[in-house]
């Protein structure tokens, strides 16, 4: 689907797929849902792309078994080097395959937690467990964030020289070079003097939305041109449209639905800020991503968001779940122009240095 880790992964794959002496295959879960589909931007390079159809998100133990022997399968008839798994479930899984398959080198790269608070004790549990186990197959781990190291390592999953971080990189020059696109805010009927708090993620639980539309209510009272840009799809568009009529702000939100990665630049452009009120993630790429435009950004104190959100230098950090100093730190933005252009050019300097997709690549290359 459409999504931070779904990018990383292709951009990786075709990465290191035009790197001389690499030869790369990727085997994928099918595209299901409200979430888009990355499979296209594969067509350009046939027979690199192999669709496992039991490796379905859900845990469902008939079609993980069924997914297991296929990946086995798979990798005994492939004899890759290398096996480089991403994602939850599929990590696990890849990694059992691989180890069956007799695989000398398993890397694990890690885009966010499969345990923590953020889920019930059962599931915690078995998460935790499965993670554990699967570490005694794995070589080493990438983490997309300094964070996911220590939350691992906190869990008793490998030594600290068992982890790399690599920020998961993309193409700056469209982020740098976005405008506000005048004729595609008249499209999304966003008015020209709107204060446009963004926000790009997939609509899905844990992303923050609830809490950003409970935010704009508390911002609305002292800065009535704020508008909010919500920039994806998924499971909780219904809901969250609803959510913002209950609340009145029908005509203060903008769902954009789906937007090809390519054309994200373009919504960006049309931000004053990002606000990304997230409870589980890694890094998210929409803030650097916002930053390389100059966007200064508002994120909740989770996971690795203060790895690139520098408090009160490319942004602002906020304790979890407190939308008040959310709110508060969005009007500081609203009401100064050039506060958010500081933050915003400390913000892109930070990203220019560290988050090209060629330097994500290389360092992989190289590990």
């Amino acid at each position: 689907v459409i999504g931070g880790a779904q990018e990383n992964t292709i951009s990786t794959v075709i990465g290191l797929h035009q790197t001389p002496g690499v030869v790369v295959n990727l085997i994928s879960g099918p595209t299901t849902g409200p979430e888009g589909s990355m499979e296209s931007s594969l067509a350009k390079y046939p027979g690199l792309l192999t669709i496992v159809p039991t490796l379905v998100r859900p845990v469902h133990p008939p079609n993980d078994l069924l997914a297991l022997r296929r990946l086995t399968r798979l990798l005994k008839k492939q004899k890759p080097d290398i096996v480089h798994t991403h994602s939850g479930k599929a990590g696990i899984l890849g990694r059992l395959a691989a180890a069956r398959a007799g695989i000398p080198v398993v890397i694990h790269h890690i885009h966010g937690p499969s345990f923590g608070p953020f889920q019930g004790a059962l599931a915690n549990f078995v998460f935790t467990a499965a993670e554990r186990y699967a570490a005694k197959f794995t070589t080493h781990f990438v983490c997309s964030a300094a964070a996911m190291t220590k939350l691992y390592l906190a869990a008793g999953i490998g030594r600290p020289e068992d982890y790399t971080r690599v920020f998961s990189g993309f193409k700056i020059a469209p982020f740098v070079s976005a405008t506000n696109d005048l004729a595609l805010r008249e499209q999304l009927c966003i008015p020209r003097d709107a204060f446009v708090i963004g926000k790009i993620a997939r609509l899905f639980p844990l992303k923050g939305h609830e809490d950003l539309l409970n935010v704009l209510c508390k911002i609305l009272p002292r800065c009535p041109q704020a508008h909010l840009l919500l920039v994806g799809d998924g499971v909780l568009r219904s809901q969250l449209e609803a959510r913002a009529c209950e609340l009145g702000l029908a005509e203060k939100v903008t769902f954009t639905g789906l937007v090809p990665p390519e054309d994200v630049p373009r919504y960006v452009g049309l931000m004053d800020c990002l606000a990304h009120l997230s409870t589980r993630e890694a890094l998210s790429r929409a803030l650097p991503q916002a930053l390389a435009a100059g966007k200064p950004v508002v994120a909740y104190d989770f996971d690795g968001a203060n790895e690139v959100c520098l408090d009160n230098q490319t942004g602002f950090i906020v304790r979890l779940g407190h939308e008040n100093a959310a709110a508060e730190r969005l009007l500081l933005l609203a009401q100064n122009p050039q506060l958010r252009a500081e933050f915003g050019q400390r913000g892109q300097k930070l990203v220019m240095e560290n988050f090209a997709v060629e330097k994500m690549i290389t360092q992989l290359h190289q590990l």
